[in-house]
């Protein structure tokens, strides 16, 4: 037969295991709940025409930023 403590602690991790499976389950309900909710709203694709648009301006933006003092002092010295 199996002692007093070891079924206690056979008990808590039993009782545990499924207070922390209803957690978790609950807790993915809400999420996809919440992106139910918003999937009726059209969104424009990872690399639509915005998002270029975006990414362009913010590299030509960079690259002026890393690039501008160094462009000007060539330009200073006759390059």
């Amino acid at each position: 037969m199996i002692s007093v403590l070891s079924q206690e602690r056979l008990l808590g991790a039993a009782l545990g295991s499924i207070l922390t499976g209803v957690f978790v389950f609950e807790q993915r309900r809400s999420i996809y709940e919440s992106i139910h909710r918003y999937e009726h709203q059209p969104t424009e694709p990872i690399f639509g025409r915005k998002s270029r648009q975006e990414f362009a301006h913010m590299w030509n933006k960079s690259v002026d930023n890393t690039f501008g003092p160094m462009i000007e002092y060539l330009s200073s010295r006759g390059w």
